[in-house]
């Protein structure tokens, strides 16, 4: 038999372990890629309970109420077929990032209490990207995307607050990047074109003797540049925002009942009026119709494409800012004061 060299013998063997060992490697890299790729962002579970690991959603001969706190505003999710509410919670003097996000079913009954947010507020700097949510007033859908209106800031007297538009991935609840408003100290209302341009409300000063520089609309382009797109007259202490079907912004004053288009290049080319003043939110039909919220008067205002107005409800306790429910063709109102939700059927 011939004789192997030992010193070849002990090479040989040695590339076998190092092949061995590099193939473990490669296998083991990509089974935790795999498990980075599908890992989920840590959000809330539809009600039910969590046994041995095993979810069990709640019986369906349960209906729950409730989940609602100093809610601004709603948007509905097609895809869930869901209504999205965020909650305020405390204000940031109390109690910083304490506000979460509800899931509501199209009855009002809760699907999903705590979505976004079901972590303690010093627990959420721990997740990954952390979460941040402090007092999200307006809300927008768009591109698969969750936009917020939300500030910064104002834990106290001397602390002043930024605004901030939050963005959430719409299917997973994780957090994308912030836009940071550094010239504004809060925004109101938020509305997002079909190219991707953000607009969105800084309702400025409500005093008795409030500066109109103050009342603007902000307009954030793809590319993240931030500008004024309107300032003062005609708009006038500005709150609902939206675009119409032809791509024009839509503002709503809650100064005075005047609801105003501007084409995307900042020209005003119409004034309507809604019943009532003191105006928040505003949806916008197919064919042009658009229903209007007084949080003042309590009032739901229907503007026809005429540019005629009637109210189609009224005397709702702080009436913020409305969704509109496509599922099931009804207006929801989210009612800041009373923490919870009015249901408009449409015709």
């Amino acid at each position: 038999m011939e004789k192997r060299n030992p010193v070849i013998g002990n090479l040989f063997n040695k590339m076998i372990v190092l092949t061995v060992m590099i193939a473990v490697g490669i296998l083991a890299n990509t089974a935790i890629g795999q498990a980075q790729q599908t890992e989920k962002y840590p959000v809330g579970n539809p009600l039910g309970l969590t046994s041995n690991g095993d979810f069990q959603p709640i019986s369906p001969n349960v209906t729950v109420f409730g989940a609602i706190n100093n809610a601004e505003s709603c948007i509905y999710d097609a895809e869930r077929d869901l209504i999205v509410v965020p909650s305020r919670g405390v204000s940031q003097r109390m109690q910083e990032n304490n506000a979460w996000v509800s899931l509501i079913n199209s009855d009002g009954s809760v699907h999903t209490t705590k979505w976004i947010g079901v972590q303690d507020p010093d627990r959420r700097s721990e997740l990954s990207p952390p979460l941040v949510l402090n007092d999200p007033l307006g809300s927008e859908i768009a591109g698969g995307v969750l936009y917020f209106a939300d500030r910064d800031g104002g834990t106290n007297g001397d602390d002043p607050t930024v605004a901030v538009i939050r963005r959430f991935d719409l299917k997973t609840g994780k957090p994308l990047k912030d836009i940071q408003i550094e010239d504004s100290p809060w925004i109101n209302d938020i509305t997002v074109a079909e190219d991707g341009t953000i607009y969105t409300t800084q309702t400025g000063d409500l005093g008795q003797n409030p500066d109109p520089k103050t009342w603007k609309v902000w307009k954030i382009s793809p590319e993240g540049n931030i500008s004024e797109f309107a300032v003062g007259n005609p708009i006038n202490v500005p709150n609902g925002i939206a675009i119409d079907p032809d791509g024009n912004i839509v503002v709503v004053n809650f100064g005075n009942p005047e609801v105003l288009t501007f084409s995307p290049e900042g020209k005003l080319i119409k004034t309507e009026k809604a019943v009532q003043t003191g105006g928040d939110g505003i949806e916008i039909m197919p064919d042009g119709t658009k229903y209007i919220s007084s949080v003042r008067q309590g009032g739901i205002s229907r503007i026809t494409p005429d540019g005629s107005a009637e109210l189609i409800a009224e005397n709702i306790p702080s009436a913020a800012s409305i969704c509109y429910d496509s599922g099931v063709n009804q207006l929801v109102i989210p009612m800041t004061s009373q923490s919870t939700l009015g249901f408009v059927p449409l015709d």
